[in-house]
């Protein structure tokens, strides 16, 4: 299994033979409703668009995880597992193989890889976006990727999981609270899902963020902090943080499953 994180919510993901673009923001700024006055990310240069993707997944609508810019850039007849949210960008845009999945359902990809979507995220007070649970037939290596840190308890009946790839950084708003959890959501999720490894998403890399809201964002936690949660919680699970851009293999042991 290999991994590319490449900055931000995005990461490809290489497994069952299969490369997985997960939540591409790849080009361009990242600007919501196109209030760039608000909130604004960008970054030195873009990121080459990955060869050879046999699949798009998205775990939401919104621009940070379904990135208008990028996904035109990209081939529309590859296939596509999107939430129901971000469903609609896509198939807006013209992508031609778009799957939906709602909470508890899944898709396989070439009998090699079964994808299921958890509840994730709330936006907004009716729409939870999705988590997704990957695994891969040949060997039983499991990934779970939620990317702002809202885990739902239903993802327990996965347990053990191999690789988790969640924040560990807590970004709130005045009173809003937070809207990006890492800290002790990270911790429960280890303490659920028991991962030999887990690695931070939608913070650090080569971006940078202004506008107004910026201004008011409170940031807390780091890896360093997190690795010390786990050691006082007496869990072994592996904190790694890759540089974006940079590949990397993991080398996971297989477990036999709790009975």
């Amino acid at each position: 299994m290999f991994l590319t994180w490449l900055d931000n919510n995005t990461w490809l993901l290489e497994i069952g033979g299969k490369r997985i673009l997960i939540d591409p923001w790849l080009v361009g700024s990242l600007i919501f409703s196109n209030l760039d006055w608000l909130f604004k990310g960008s970054r030195s240069q873009n990121r080459p668009i990955p060869d050879n993707i046999d699949l798009i997944l998205l775990s939401q609508g919104l621009e940070d995880h379904a990135h208008p810019p990028t996904l035109k850039l990209l081939d529309h007849s590859i296939k596509v597992v999107a939430s129901p949210n971000a469903a609609k960008v896509v198939q807006q845009l013209g992508y031609s193989q778009v799957t939906v999945l709602a909470h508890g359902e899944t898709f396989t990809l070439n009998n090699q890889v079964e994808i299921k979507a958890f509840p994730g995220s709330p936006i907004g007070p009716t729409l939870v976006e999705n988590s997704y649970l990957l695994k891969e037939f040949e060997s039983g290596l499991t990934v779970y990727y939620e990317p702002h840190g809202y885990h739902s308890p239903k993802v327990k009946q996965a347990a053990p999981v191999d690789v988790v790839i969640t924040p560990f950084v807590d970004l709130t708003l005045p009173l809003v609270g937070p809207f990006i959890k890492g800290g002790n959501s990270a911790l429960e999720v280890v303490k659920w899902l028991k991962p030999q490894v887990i690695l931070p998403t939608a913070a650090g890399g080569d971006v940078l963020f202004e506008g107004l809201i910026t201004k008011f964002l409170e940031s807390k936690g780091s890896a360093e902090e997190f690795r010390s949660l786990l050691e006082k919680n007496n869990l072994s699970t592996q904190v790694l943080e890759p540089k974006p851009g940079d590949r990397f293999e993991l080398r996971l042991e297989k477990r036999a499953l709790a009975i």
